[in-house]
């Protein structure tokens, strides 16, 4: 993501497409609408600090939303399907 920043104007869409795409499966996934509007959030704040031609890709370095999703999901599947849980160590 931090890398598609580097490229002014298409890469930050490029990644928001790509974030847009783990919401999707997300939804497929059975998550709530509530939890997507979050997903989104994540993926909107993940645009517009990306948006900012070459500097947007230091504050989006911190800034994982992808990361941030995928702990939404992994709750979520942790929670309704218990049996997928992995346990960290």
């Amino acid at each position: 993501d931090v890398m598609l920043d580097l490229i002014p104007i298409v890469g930050p869409s490029i990644a928001a497409v790509m974030g847009s795409w783990l919401v999707w499966e997300a939804r497929n996934l059975g998550l709530s609408k509530w939890q997507m509007t979050r997903m989104f959030g994540n993926v909107g704040v993940d645009l517009l600090l990306g948006a900012i031609p070459w500097v947007g890709a230091i504050p989006d370095f911190f800034f994982r939303s992808n990361t941030r999703n995928l702990k939404l999901i992994k709750k979520h599947l942790d929670k309704h399907h218990p049996g997928t849980i992995i346990i960290d160590q």
